[in-house]
């Protein structure tokens, strides 16, 4: 499983009973989750002190309960100013002109529907691994531009992880909402002038046209929804959409990609599942493909909460160097 071990400003505190108790910065959450199927004690004070309780409803959906929570805060993550952050720059530029434009980035936060509040902490695991390889790949080709795709790029945490560490981004998410919200990241991370390319489009629609258009990304990262809709109506399941839009991304490809990155939440879709198809529709390049789970630690059990899957595939060139 691949944990995430940097954050200071988040933690998983404790879960039992379908629900999990998380502090953000200065305020702690109650969210519920679908994997906390265990029943420990709640006998810990910290659930206690509490901010804010998402309370799901028997009918579907549910609704806050606030506890002197503001409607916005900030969180910040420590890209590479963490001990491994610090010391992957130390062996990897020494000597380079290349350096990240910012080591850390910053997060709106606000509660909003179905219990989420902007940001999918789990996800650091992914920002370091491909920040790392984008900076790796920067050192060994200078001057060279790396374009990275971000499909369904929601608040826009990988989005502003791929830019701080100097790739041209191009965003795209169907909400506008979403997208403003990532714009508003990206300016409290001191990236208001990186090279991201802000749109609010279908993400199927825009890699169709992007075909037709003869451009080329270095590197694609999707985090699709399990269900969801385009800004026309247009429909989203994973199961069926999910194999013909990575079959459709990998003709988007540079010729030699640096990486591609497959983030799933839906149960149905194991690891092995992800591998079969990157593996299958990115045959034709050079590299490896490797799946698993992604999780986040849980301090007072010490365990780790299972949070999801992703697939990543990587040019061979990097193979050796992670």
């Amino acid at each position: 499983m691949w944990v995430n071990n940097n954050w200071k400003d988040y933690e998983v505190i404790d879960t039992t009973k379908g629900e999990k108790l998380e502090r953000w910065g200065d305020y702690r959450l109650v969210r519920p989750d679908p994997q906390v199927i265990w029943d420990t004690p709640k006998d810990n004070n910290e659930w206690r002190r509490k901010n804010g309780h998402y309370h799901r409803s028997k009918k579907g959906g549910g609704e806050w309960e606030f506890f002197n929570l503001p409607k916005e805060w900030q969180i910040t993550y420590p890209l590479f100013t963490s001990h491994n952050g610090e010391k992957f720059l130390q062996e990897t530029i020494s000597g380079s002109e290349v350096r990240p434009i910012v080591n850390e980035l910053k997060f709106n936060l606000k509660p909003f529907s179905f219990k989420h509040t902007g940001l999918f902490p789990e996800q650091a695991t992914n920002w370091d691994w491909f920040s790392r390889l984008i900076i790796k790949s920067r050192v060994n080709n200078p001057g060279k531009e790396l374009k990275i795709l971000n499909l369904f790029a929601y608040t826009g945490g990988a989005t502003i992880a791929a830019a701080a560490a100097g790739a041209s981004v191009t965003h795209v998410d169907a909400s506008k909402g979403m997208v403003n919200w990532a714009k508003e990241n990206a300016i409290s991370s001191g990236l208001k002038d990186a090279k991201i390319r802000w749109l609010v489009d279908d993400c199927k629609k825009f890699v169709e046209r992007e075909i037709r258009r003869g451009n080329r990304y270095d590197g694609i990262i999707m985090d699709p929804p399990s269900y969801g809709r385009g800004p026309k109506g247009e429909i989203w399941k994973i199961e069926d959409a999910i194999y013909p839009l990575i079959m459709e991304c990998s003709k988007i490809l540079s010729a030699n990609p640096l990486f591609f990155l497959v983030n799933s939440y839906t149960t149905g879709l194991q690891p092995a599942v992800l591998s079969y198809m990157i593996s299958s529709a990115l045959s034709e390049y050079d590299g490896k493909v490797e799946s698993d789970e992604i999780g986040l630690p849980v301090t007072l059990s010490g365990l780790v909460l299972p949070c999801g899957a992703s697939g990543r595939f990587i040019a061979s060139s990097f193979v050796s160097k992670q």
